[in-house]
């Protein structure tokens, strides 16, 4: 799946601190936690409870988002459909990222197991 160059540019402005409100929203009418949450964050980023308080803060795009994240080696493992697209497929590396996010989000509303949502088993 090819996204369109206006896509990925629409991505790469949206700010982390605009839609982090629809995450918890998602997480939390299924009976998750803002905890989980950010450990999925973390997991994925690198980046602590500081760091994402901080994003939310200075209302960083996801370009600046994850410029500054380090991200987990395992990352790679995310496949499937978010937003009708592959995140495997993706050819754009911040649209990726930003799916895989999407991706992982998804996953703990869905109810999986932080190990599996970790790709640990």
């Amino acid at each position: 799946m090819n996204s369109t160059s206006h896509h990925d540019e629409r991505i790469a402005k949206m700010t982390f601190a605009s839609v982090y409100p629809h995450y918890m929203v998602k997480v939390e009418k299924k009976g998750r936690t803002k905890e989980e949450l950010h450990q999925v964050i973390e997991w994925l980023t690198g980046y602590d409870e500081k760091n994402i308080q901080a994003q939310i803060g200075k209302k960083s795009t996801f370009e600046e988002f994850f410029r500054d994240a380090t991200l987990n080696p395992n990352a790679k493992l995310i496949t499937g459909t978010i937003c009708g697209y592959r995140v495997e497929e993706l050819e754009n590396a911040l649209t990726q990222k930003v799916r895989y996010l999407d991706k992982l989000v998804d996953e703990l509303a869905k109810g999986r197991t932080m190990e599996k949502i970790f790709r640990t088993s």
